[in-house]
């Protein structure tokens, strides 16, 4: 599709697949900084940010216990990342003279690796089996770089778009937004915050004190549209250790806060000063709002990421885009 022909996504997915897909493995599209004006006009950045968006609107006020439908491609999500944390058991650190990059992660990527097809393909019914290799490698770019041992928000993004091309190709649908954020993506974050202690991975492209987190980003944008309106909490609160500990079992913005006060020593204030920024914000809506051009203008394809999302979803029907709000 030619750039100045990026269509929008219908409201709604279809119910039937489409009678003939193309899959393509994806690769790395983005090279030069001009690169990043054509994935920003392309299809499939409309998509994915849609994608973020239609989720954003779909938790706004709901806690982590709030009661949503759990389909059975949730529960098989749910299955393949709890898999993902029973290797991380299996494959122990090994001792070595290096405090950070534990070695024994490449051990455990390594059995990703091998698996990855196999493990999507519990996932996606067996009509759709050619997507599975072209869907696995956005698996395999989620955990972190083997090479590098770090992990980052272009990973994180990886999930995301993993996530989005199940929405794409029919395997997830509109009623499993809310379980989409609140059981599949919380369980990712379990076990990527378990991967990031046990292996002791280096933050990748982290920006230090000056970016938000050195891990995540898409958790805070949800977390907070789970907090817009809430009847006490409110940004200034999310610094007060009580606060967060009292809530932080309901909001994904505190939980990222408590994972970032336990890894970290020192005043808040320092190691974390985009955030310290931000709990001055007046209302969480307005937090959102920020959160979400700040990810549209940082968050894109970079080396972290492996790949280049362009070809996110490439040469399948336009019945199955993730849904808008």
């Amino acid at each position: 599709m030619a750039e100045g022909e990026r269509q929008p996504p219908p409201d709604s997915l279809e119910e039937a697949p489409p009678a003939t897909q193309n899959f393509i493995i994806p690769k790395k599209e983005i090279h030069t900084v001009p690169d990043m004006g054509k994935w920003k006009r392309s299809q499939a950045y409309a998509d994915y940010i849609g994608f973020i968006l239609t989720l954003n609107e779909g938790v706004k006020g709901k806690k982590l216990t709030f009661e949503y439908k759990v389909s059975e491609a949730i529960e098989k999500l749910v299955a393949l990342l709890n898999t993902l944390d029973r290797w991380i058991d299996e494959t122990p650190p090994v001792d070595q003279p290096s405090r950070f990059g534990n070695k024994a992660y490449r051990t455990w990527y390594a059995k990703l690796d091998e698996e990855a097809e196999n493990l999507v393909a519990t996932v996606v019914p067996t009509h759709l089996a050619a997507a599975v290799p072209e869907v696995a490698v956005y698996l395999k770019e989620s955990v972190g770089n083997s090479t590098r041992i770090d992990y980052g928000t272009g990973h994180e993004a990886a999930f995301a778009a993993f996530l989005c091309c199940l929405c794409k190709i029919g395997v997830l649908r509109v009623d499993d937004q809310i379980a989409i954020v609140f059981k599949v993506f919380n369980r990712y974050l379990e076990v990527m915050r378990k991967l990031q202690k046990t292996y002791r991975m280096e933050p990748a492209g982290s920006q230090g004190v000056w970016g938000l987190d050195d891990f995540q980003f898409l958790p805070f944008i949800w977390g907070s549209s789970q907090l817009i309106d809430h009847p006490y909490l409110e940004p200034r609160h999310f610094v007060d250790e009580k606060a967060v500990n009292e809530n932080h079992k309901d909001y994904m913005f505190l939980e990222c806060i408590l994972f970032i006060t336990e890894m970290k020593t020192g005043p808040f204030a320092e190691h974390s000063n985009q955030l310290w920024n931000i709990s001055a914000v007046p209302s969480w809506s307005k937090v959102n709002q920020g959160l979400i051009r700040m990810y549209k203008a940082e968050a894109s394809p970079s080396d972290t990421w492996g790949l280049g999302i362009s070809r996110l979803g490439h040469g399948q029907s336009e019945k199955h885009q993730p849904p808008q709000p």
